[in-house]
C-alpha cells in the first residue's frame, strides 16, 4: 500500500511517500481502507522530535484522523461489518492515517455521518473531541456563559465556536482581521482581531477562556476570567500547572488542561449534531497523499481556516 512515513526527526522534508505491507489486525481491530486523513498540529511537533518522544517507534506513519471503508473485522469486533462506512482516530502516539490502510481499535470508530463526505468526516474526530470535551467536561459549559475562544479559525477553534454555540453560551471569538467574517459565520456574537485588540487588557469578564492554540497564559488571562472562571489551555505550561494545584486547594479562578479522550459516545454526539446541521467541519485545503509533506508546512504556520486534509483514496 501507498503510506507516507518518516525514518528520522526533522522538518517536512524527511516525510517519505513509498510502499509498504498493509497492516495486520488484531482481534479488536477493524482494518479500514482510508479514504481521508486530517493533519493535527501533534503530527508534525511529533515528526519534529520536539518534543522527543523516548518510546516513539521509527519508521513512524503521521496522522490521527481518518475517514473510510471497513474491509475486514477482528474475531471480537461486533459494532461493524465489512462495507461499513467509519470515521475515528488513532492513538498520537501510534499514527498511522496517512496510508492507504489502516488498523483501528473498534472503541476509536463510529459510523460516519450520513451527510457528509469522507473528507469532511476526517476533519472532526480530533478536533471536534478537543473542543467538546474542553468545554462541556472542563469548563462546564452552561446556557448563557460567556465563552471567549482564542485561536477561534483554526480546527479546534471553529468547532469550539459552533459547539459553544450549541449550548447556549455567548462567544467572543479572537483571530485574525482576514478571518473574523468567517468566525462570525460560525455563529460568534463577537469577534476580536488580536492585531488591533488584545482581549487580556479589555474590561470584559468570561466564564471560560479556551485557549486552543495556547498563546496566552492563564496569568495573562486571569485578569479577564469571571470570580469562578475557568481557562483551558491545550499545552502543559509551568504555570498552568502551578494554577490547577493551587486552584484544587483555594477554589476561584481555575486553570484545565484538555487531555483528550477517546469516546465512542462523543463521536455518536458528533454525529447527531452534524446530522441535524447544528454544527460542521470547515476545511481549508486538501493535498494527495504524495504531497502530506506541502500539508505539514501549512499547518505550521498557524494560519489555517479550519481543517488541513489529506485525500487518500476514492
Amino acid at each position: 500500500m501507498k503510506a507516507v512515513l518518516y525514518r528520522r526527526y526533522g522538518p517536512p522534508e524527511v516525510l517519505e511517500y513509498t510502499d509498504i505491507p498493509e497492516p495486520q489486525i488484531r482481534d479488536d481491530r477493524i482494518l479500514v481502507r482510508v479514504h481521508a486523513a486530517s493533519v493535527n498540529p501533534v503530527d508534525w511537533k511529533f515528526r519534529s522530535g520536539k518534543p522527543r518522544i523516548p518510546f516513539l517507534r521509527l519508521p513512524r506513519i503521521p496522522g490521527m484522523d481518518l475517514a473510510g471503508e471497513v474491509v475486514r473485522v477482528g474475531n471480537a469486533v461486533s459494532r461493524f461489518k465489512t462495507g461499513d462506512a467509519v470515521y475515528g482516530l488513532l492513538s498520537a502516539f501510534s499514527g498511522g492515517a496517512c496510508a492507504e490502510y489502516a488498523a483501528v481499535p473498534e472503541k476509536n470508530a463510529a459510523i460516519k455521518p450520513r451527510n457528509l463526505t469522507f473528507e469532511k468526516a476526517a476533519a472532526i474526530p480530533v478536533a471536534g473531541l478537543t473542543a467538546l470535551q474542553a468545554l462541556r467536561d472542563q469548563g462546564k459549559i452552561k446556557n448563557g456563559h460567556r465563552v471567549l475562544i482564542n485561536g477561534a479559525s483554526g480546527g479546534v477553534g471553529s468547532f469550539a465556536v459552533q459547539i459553544a454555540k450549541r449550548f447556549g453560551a455567548e462567544v467572543t471569538a479572537v483571530t485574525s482581521r482576514r478571518n473574523l467574517e468567517f468566525v462570525k459565520g460560525l455563529g460568534a456574537d463577537r469577534v476580536i482581531d488580536y492585531t488591533t485588540e488584545d482581549f487580556t487588557r479589555s474590561d470584559s469578564s468570561f466564564d471560560i477562556i479556551f485557549d486552543p492554540v495556547a498563546s496566552r497564559s492563564f496569568t495573562e488571562c486571569k485578569p479577564r476570567l469571571s470570580p469562578r472562571g475557568v481557562y483551558i489551555s491545550t499545552l502543559p505550561s509551568p504555570d498552568t500547572i502551578l494554577r490547577m494545584i493551587i486552584g484544587s486547594i483555594v477554589g476561584g479562578k481555575q486553570a484545565r488542561l484538555i487531555n483528550l479522550r477517546t469516546r465512542r459516545s462523543d463521536l455518536e454526539t458528533l454525529t447527531e449534531w452534524i446530522e441535524a446541521g447544528k454544527i460542521h467541519p470547515m476545511i481549508d485545503r486538501t493535498f494527495p497523499l504524495s504531497a502530506t509533506a506541502q500539508a505539514h508546512v501549512l499547518s505550521e504556520t498557524g494560519h489555517a481556516r479550519g481543517k488541513i486534509m489529506i485525500h487518500i483514496s476514492q
